[in-house]
């Protein structure tokens, strides 16, 4: 089964065709500024060098930084409504509350308070006051606001009231688009609307790349479907990536470290990409990113919901490099890469300069690095192993040695010995593994709710197969699913025998060949 894989990171756009495990062509493009147009030619110099190999390809799958750099840059996004069901409790911190001011600015569409909600033992607070609702939604429509994220008490255990609220919505102001926090987030009101707002905003960018995406492949002349890879190193197709963008938000690094899986053949381990503007390093358990269990930040915004457990250090091929005294970033040429470092004509030192003067990689013009002294270059790669070390102990959890994948076009900055690793692999392919991990995603589905009156094994096979039918129903090919993760927790502070359980399944896309839509 033929599929390509198409990475957009800040530096380089990769891209994949893989055939099963095998890499038949890959290529390695510099980014846009718009990010499209940059897709649009690593697709068509890919299809260019794969020639008729590829023909039959099923799939194609991109994964791009465009959601969460709108977010981190204050771009391209748009006015958002907060509804909270929650009254009479939550009124003293309301929605954008925690939000950067700069950030609240753009953003921040009206906020709206309103009674209803459940304890945390799925009982009402108080009836939903839907009267309220209906008026929030015809004073949202008036504004102009176009989209709005609905949060309510407890929603992840108990949805109701922000289902019936979001079909109020629907009611009142059918232009709207609705975002219920219930399917985004976990339990922690703040965090979950946050990432329901985050999304709201993000709708209107959301859209206009989705179809941008499905319009390059078309032009491409290839008959096939388009996936956007998720946080969680899986993918969804891409109407249903139009309606979830912040599922998007890490998943160039989740690519990376998925492909650096692949090509190893080592499923547990710790992986470091280093790419053009930033090191990512996070920790591979069977095979897939190690999920954060904490609170994450993005554009300082604190959210919780599925993300990947990363630690990200400003080192990359484009990191910026100073003498006297010596400076390794944390500013980027990023982009421009190809032309201010030195070895592409330009006249800015940067990480890429100094590994070609040391031996470490052989592009562009090696005769203009040739001025760099030996104890310049030396120091300055020292500063950059001790960085990467010391980055990849951290998000070590216990003093076991295991192996260290190096993945990323700037994987040569990767120092061959550190405290705690048994061996550095640099994987095949190990420039475009991104692009690999892209193609290799697999379709998830997760279920993740409390069972009453159940024994523990009964609680997790509903939960099995909730989560194989959300799989299938995203596209996966219900022979392939496997199951991946499971937790169950009993709350001995519910009545009954309550047991939340939550289970995650992997699938492949479902070989249907056919155009794409969005």
């Amino acid at each position: 089964m033929k599929r390509i894989g198409i990475d957009v990171g800040g530096t380089n756009t990769d891209a994949a065709l893989l055939d099963g495990d095998r890499v038949l062509a890959s290529v390695k493009t510099f980014t846009t500024a718009d990010v499209t147009s940059g897709v649009r030619t690593a697709l068509n110099d890919l299809l260019a060098q794969a020639g008729d190999a590829a023909q039959d390809t099923i799939a194609v799958m991109i994964g791009t930084t465009h959601f969460t750099n709108a977010v981190v840059e204050r771009r391209n996004l748009g006015r958002a409504a907060a509804i909270r069901i929650a009254l009479p409790a939550s009124a003293s911190l309301v929605p954008f509350c925690d939000w950067p001011r700069d950030l609240a600015a753009k953003v921040n569409g009206g906020v709206y308070l309103v009674e209803g909600g459940h304890e945390y033992d799925g009982r009402p607070l108080v009836p939903m006051n839907e009267r309220a609702v209906a008026e929030a939604a015809r004073k949202i429509a008036a504004d102009g606001i176009p989209a709005v994220a609905i949060s309510a008490t407890f929603s992840p255990l108990t949805a109701e009231c922000e289902e019936r609220a979001a079909e109020i919505v629907r009611n009142e102001a059918p232009d709207v688009h609705v975002t219920m926090s219930s399917t985004l987030g976990r339990i922690g009101l703040l965090e979950r609307e946050n990432v329901a707002l985050m999304n709201a905003s993000l709708i209107g960018l959301a859209r206009e790349t989705t179809r941008a995406f499905v319009d390059a492949v078309r032009d491409s002349g290839i008959e096939a479907q388009l996936f956007i890879t998720q946080n969680d190193g899986t993918v969804v197709k891409a109407d249903a990536a139009r309606e979830y963008p912040v599922f998007s938000f890490a998943s160039g690094p989740t690519n990376s470290m998925r492909g650096a899986a692949l090509l190893a053949g080592i499923e547990d381990a710790v992986v470091c990409d280093v790419g053009g503007t930033t090191a990512d390093v996070g920790c591979l358990v069977n095979g897939f990113p190690r999920e954060a269990n904490n609170v994450v930040e993005v554009g300082g915004v604190r959210t919780l919901f599925r993300m990947p457990d990363l630690l990200s250090v400003a080192l990359g091929g484009g990191t910026k490099v100073t003498r006297d005294p010596l400076s390794v970033g944390p500013e980027s040429v990023g982009y421009r890469l190809g032309q201010e470092a030195l070895v592409f004509g330009g006249e800015q030192v940067t990480a890429t300069d100094i590994a070609v003067a040391a031996g470490l990689i052989d592009i562009g013009d090696k005769s203009r690095v040739a001025g760099l002294s030996a104890d310049f270059v030396s120091r300055a790669l020292a500063v950059m192993h001790d960085r990467i070390a010391e980055a990849v102990d951290r998000m070590k959890t216990d003093a076991t040695e295991i192996p260290l994948l190096a993945a990323g076009g700037g994987a040569m900055l990767i120092p061959e010995t550190m405290p705690g690793i048994s061996k550095v692999v640099h994987v095949e392919h190990n420039g475009v593994a991104n692009a690999v991990g892209a193609a290799m995603a697999q379709i998830s589905g997760e279920t993740d709710r409390i069972y009453r009156d159940m024994e523990r094994d009964d609680a997790i096979a509903a939960a099995r197969a909730d989560a194989i039918a959300a799989a299938i129903e995203a596209g996966a090919d219900k022979d392939s699913i496997k199951v991946i993760e499971v937790e169950d927790l009993p709350l001995s502070y519910l009545p009954g025998r309550a047991i939340r359980t939550r289970v995650r399944v992997v699938g492949d896309a479902a070989a249907l060949k056919g155009t794409v839509s969005a």
